[in-house]
C-alpha cells in the first residue's frame, strides 16, 4: 500500500489542534480559585483511599490521574463506574474522597454512584466541563473544567476537553505532592523497577559490603596494599585505623608515585594515602553519587557512618550494572 505525502492542509490541521488542546489548558489557569484550593485541602485531609472515577475517554484520563496520585504519595486507584453499581460499589468507604470527571457533568453511571458517596459519607469532588451540570451541583467541590471548542475538527471526539481534564489533575497532584513534602527519597521508594527508579535508588542497594570491600592498614607494606587493591577489584582501597576510614589509596595514587624517585614498594600506606576522603552515606541516592563522581573524577567513593566506620564501597561499575542511564 502507498502512502499519500502529508499535505501543508495537515501540517495546518495537526497544528490547529495543538494550538486548541494549549489554549483549552491555559484558560484553566485564570480558573483556578478557592474551590481548587478546598480539593486538594479534602485531598490532602482524607484518611482513606482517594477514588477517581470516569465513563470512556473520561474514564481513560481518570486512570493516569490515580496512577499519577498513587506515584507522588497519595493512595488513590480507578474505579469503573459501570462496574460499581453492578458489585464494585463496597470499595467506597465512608473516609474516602471520590473525584469524578465527567465533561457533560450528566453521565448516568456517576450520578448512580452519588446516592451511595453520600450515604457512606465520602467527599466528592468532581471534575466537571459543566459547572450548572448535576454532577457538579451536588458535589462537595466542584472544579471547573469546561473548553470553548474541542480539537475535533467535528467538535465531537473528546480532545481538548480530555487534555484539559489531565492538566488539572496534574496540577492537583503536583500540589499535592509539595504539600505532603514529597522528596526524591519518597519517589525511589514508590519506583523500585524501571530507569527512574534505578536512578534514584540508594547507594546502599548497590555498593560492595562485607568481605567484598578492601581494606589496609596505616602502617600496611605498600606491596601488600597493592596485593589487596588486586584482590578486590574495586581500583582501590581503604585505609582504617582503629575501625575508622582514615584514607583511600587508588589505581591512580600507584601510579602518580611509581614515577617518584623513591622505591613505592618501600613506603606504607601511610606515606601513600589521601587523607580525609570524599565519603557518602548509606542513604545517598544513586543519580547524586553518579553527580559526585563526575565532579571529582573519582570511580569509586567510601559508604560510611556517622562514625566513619566503612560500611561499604560503590564503584562507577555497580551503576552501570543497575542499567541506571
Amino acid at each position: 500500500m502507498t502512502l499519500s505525502r502529508v499535505t501543508t492542509a495537515d501540517l495546518a490541521l495537526a497544528k490547529k489542534v495543538l494550538r486548541t488542546e494549549a489554549a483549552a489548558i491555559l484558560a484553566l489557569v485564570d480558573r483556578l480559585d478557592d474551590r481548587f484550593d478546598q480539593a486538594v485541602r479534602m485531598l490532602l485531609d482524607c484518611r482513606g483511599r482517594v477514588i477517581v472515577t470516569g465513563m470512556g475517554k473520561s474514564g481513560i484520563i481518570c486512570r493516569k490521574v490515580a496512577a499519577t496520585l498513587a506515584s507522588t504519595g497519595t493512595p488513590a486507584f480507578f474505579l469503573h463506574p459501570a462496574e460499581a453499581v453492578h458489585g464494585d460499589l463496597g470499595v467506597i468507604q465512608g473516609d474516602d474522597v471520590v473525584v469524578a470527571l465527567s465533561n457533560s457533568g450528566e453521565t448516568d453511571e456517576l450520578l448512580r454512584l452519588v446516592e451511595t458517596i453520600k450515604r457512606l459519607g465520602a467527599r466528592l469532588i468532581t471534575i466537571c466541563g459543566n459547572p450548572a451540570s448535576t454532577l457538579a451541583q451536588v458535589s462537595d467541590v466542584a472544579l471547573d473544567c469546561h473548553v470553548s471548542k474541542e480539537a475535533c475538527p467535528l467538535n465531537l471526539v473528546p480532545t481538548a476537553s480530555t487534555t484539559a481534564a489531565l492538566a488539572l489533575g496534574d496540577a492537583l497532584a503536583m500540589t499535592l505532592l509539595v504539600a505532603r513534602g514529597f522528596k526524591e527519597e519518597d519517589f525511589a521508594n514508590l519506583h523500585p523497577g524501571g530507569k527512574i527508579g534505578k536512578r534514584l535508588m540508594r547507594v546502599e542497594q548497590v555498593m560492595s559490603t562485607g568481605g567484598k570491600v578492601p581494606i589496609v592498614q596505616p602502617g600496611t607494606p605498600m606491596r601488600e596494599v597493592v596485593q589487596e587493591i588486586s584482590r578486590k577489584e574495586l581500583g582501590m582501597t581503604c585505609v582504617v585505623d582503629q575501625d575508622r576510614l582514615v584514607g583511600v589509596i587508588t589505581d591512580g595514587d600507584l601510579r602518580r608515585h611509581m614515577s617518584a624517585s623513591v622505591n613505592l614498594l618501600d613506603r606504607t600506606a601511610a606515606d601513600i594515602m589521601t587523607r580525609n576522603p570524599v565519603t557518602i552515606d548509606r542513604g545517598t541516592l544513586a543519580v547524586e553519587v553518579l553527580n559526585v563522581f563526575e565532579q571529582r573524577k573519582i570511580t569509586s567513593i567510601v559508604v560510611v557512618d556517622r562514625n566513619r566506620r566503612i560500611e561499604g564501597v560503590v564503584h562507577l561499575h555497580d551503576l552501570w550494572r543497575t542499567e541506571m542511564f
